[in-house]
């Protein structure tokens, strides 16, 4: 999986930008740019120059060498990722698949209301209780009441 340069440093500008709760505006009045165009290089749209890329770094009080180490940290650990499924991962997905076609459904309605059931997915199974612990709440709706000018 290849990732560009200019979109490994928009993620890390917007990450860093949204970590201090700062809008785009704020960061483009203060680096001086315009805030299409930050929006632009944050979503890896635009390759910014260094004098850019120095000028966002100042406005977020972030030092260009850090957001440099940060990215080349982000593009070495993704080059060196298997992004391909391994084989045994295959088969079980394929297993959990057939297994999903062959489950009967959750709950199932009666009168209006969903019967206690087994609810699945692939990380665990949940326990429906549908029991009422109380009166039901039954309130009518009415229309808006028109006041008289």
């Amino acid at each position: 999986m290849t990732v560009l340069l200019r979109e490994a440093i928009g993620d890390r500008l917007r990450h860093a930008r949204t970590n201090q709760r700062r809008t785009l505006r704020d960061i483009s009045r203060a680096a001086k740019v315009s805030l299409g165009y930050l929006s632009e290089v944050e979503r890896g749209q635009k390759e910014a120059s260094s004098e850019l890329l120095a000028s966002i770094c100042e406005a977020l009080e972030l030092p260009l060498a850090e957001l440099l180490h940060n990215v080349a940290a982000d593009i070495s650990a993704l080059d060196h990722v298997d992004v391909a499924p391994m084989p045994a991962e295959t088969e079980r997905q394929e297993e959990r698949a057939d297994r999903s076609e062959r489950r009967e459904p959750a709950g199932r309605l009666e009168g209006g209301h969903l019967v206690d059931g087994v609810l699945g997915n692939e990380m665990a199974d949940l326990r429906v209780s549908t029991q009422r612990r109380g009166p039901a709440l039954r309130t009518t709706i009415s229309a808006p009441k028109m006041v008289a000018a």
